[in-house]
């Protein structure tokens, strides 16, 4: 009898167990089977609701091609029914890391997610992208790029934009905020200041030495003045865009996604 009542006590908290952890794992597998298999053969705009037109996804893809063989970047478009069991940024941080979106040893992979039921978009940014596309930057993207236009149901408008930013923000290549512009310019006046005073007291010390060294060193100034010396800030944008068709994708090779990046509704 005693025995008989140790084995209950001990083999009835065992089966409960298992029975949990069965349950927990059939939930995992739930969970895996939601998120989708890498495609094959490989692409960077993935519609799997069928919302863009096959021109639409045709020009975003290419437009990301190009971009991911000359910089190395990778960029997905993900449109999906749904991302349950999953919050949409945990769904995005799960693709990335599935697929293994970005290069090998860079991480530098972005999943743009957008759920048209639920009309939820998130920005899920790789490691390597964390420092050019912060957390804040990925939310304007959504609210002041993506969210007015799906607003107006302008679902290609949207994401080309959106695309164009983020490649801008990781090519360096973007303009500094408004909130920046009264900083910088009390920064060049103050520049000017310092250049003109120096100016006129270099000229002032040479005039005291007689008119015979007004002239030395070529004319007013006393060092010329390199002319090549900002020749490197022409106008690069839009060089990830050049050249002809026939782009090609060999595939994903990162994945390492730390939970950065940022979302919204509409």
């Amino acid at each position: 009898m005693t025995l008989r009542f140790f084995s209950y006590q001990v083999v009835g908290p065992i089966r409960l167990l298992l029975l949990l952890l069965t349950m927990a794992s059939l939930r995992a597998l739930g969970q895996n089977d939601v998120i989708p298999d890498r495609p094959n053969p490989p692409r960077l705009v993935n519609d799997f609701v069928g919302i863009l037109q096959p021109d639409e996804r045709a020009r975003l893809e290419e437009k990301l091609r190009r971009y991911n063989d000359s910089t190395s970047t990778q960029i997905v478009i993900l449109i999906v029914k749904t991302t349950d069991p999953y919050p949409i940024g945990d769904f995005s941080f799960q693709v990335g890391r599935k697929w293994g979106v970005g290069q090998q040893g860079k991480n530098n992979g972005l999943v743009l997610t957008w759920v048209p039921s639920t009309r939820k978009v998130f920005i899920a940014t790789g490691y390597g992208l964390e420092g050019a596309i912060p957390d804040a930057i990925a939310k304007r993207i959504v609210s002041q790029i993506i969210v007015p236009r799906f607003k107006s149901e302008q679902w290609y408008a949207g994401l080309d934009e959106a695309t164009n930013e983020i490649i801008r923000r990781a090519s360096g290549e973007y303009q500094a905020d408004p909130s920046g512009d009264a900083d910088v310019g009390d920064g060049i006046i103050f520049f000017l200041i310092i250049f003109i005073v120096i100016v006129v007291i270099i000229w002032i010390s040479r005039n005291r030495g007689g008119g015979s060294n007004r002239n030395r060193g070529g004319g007013f100034f006393p060092v010329p003045f390199p002319t090549s010396t900002f020749s490197g800030w022409g106008g690069s944008s839009g060089s990830w865009g050049g050249g002809g068709g026939g782009s090609s994708f060999g595939g994903f090779g990162g994945g390492s996604f730390g939970g950065g990046g940022a979302g919204g509704d509409y």
